[in-house]
């Protein structure tokens, strides 16, 4: 049984139909990416996902079907890291990182995992009073992933992480995603407009066009596939 799994989801803002039937899994310890153009729908299927945009179909999470509240999911262990990093840029690192761990009661826990994040990404450590506005963007991101963190998540859901970034900074934010994957088993789902970067570290993808799955399948399949390759592989 899938992690995860989008069955026929659908999802409107407005009168615009952004996803029409989405069908897509997630199963556990695995990382796959979600592919396509602007406007494809992406976005959109993070965010039916963590019931942020209204929706039809089912969305189903460790053989349950996920309420459609936000709350909810993120107490079912969803962290989503949106486009842009989502940080509060007013308030410091530190506020940030607990802010990430409000859904939590476990107070021993939380301190653990809070340690936790400030060893794994030390930067963080020294600008604990510094305002998130002030970091990098690398930093940034870095503590958009520290406190996705924070809830201790089975999933991840990750939107554009590579977006603004310098490429030595987009390697090294993979390399600590692949090392959560590896080393702690969290599933992780990527949207990425790097098609190279998100095939190169995924083990499934989906491509995604006008709101439908055009092709879905293996990484490596996908860097085969001819259409894949010119429209988005440069090849």
């Amino acid at each position: 049984m899938p992690l995860l799994e989008l069955r026929g989801v659908t999802a409107r803002y407005g009168a615009l139909r952004a996803l029409q039937g989405v069908d897509l899994s997630v199963d556990e310890g695995e990382i796959v990416a979600v592919l396509g153009a602007n406007g494809a729908g992406k976005t959109t299927t993070l965010r039916a996902i963590s019931a942020t945009v209204k929706t039809s179909g089912e969305v189903v999470f460790a053989g349950k079907r996920l309420p459609r509240r936000p709350e909810a999911v993120a107490r079912a262990r969803i962290a989503h890291v949106p486009e842009g990093r989502g940080t509060f840029m007013q308030l410091s690192v530190d506020e940030n990182l607990r802010l990430g761990a409000h859904v939590r009661r476990d107070r021993v826990g939380i301190k653990a995992d809070y340690d936790r994040a400030l060893e794994r990404f030390p930067i963080l450590a020294e600008r604990l009073g510094q305002a998130a506005g002030t970091l990098s963007g690398g930093e940034q991101q870095q503590l958009a992933l520290a406190r996705a963190l924070m809830q201790r998540p089975r999933l991840l859901l990750l939107d554009e992480p590579s977006l603004g970034l310098a490429p030595r900074v987009v390697a090294d934010f993979y390399a600590g995603v692949r090392e959560l994957n590896e080393r702690e088993g969290m599933s992780v789902l990527v949207v990425e407009q790097n098609a190279s970067l998100a095939l190169a570290s995924s083990s499934r993808a989906y491509v995604l066009e006008v709101g439908r799955v055009a092709v879905a399948g293996t990484s490596p399949e996908l860097q085969r596939h001819e259409s894949v390759r010119r429209s988005y592989l440069g090849y």
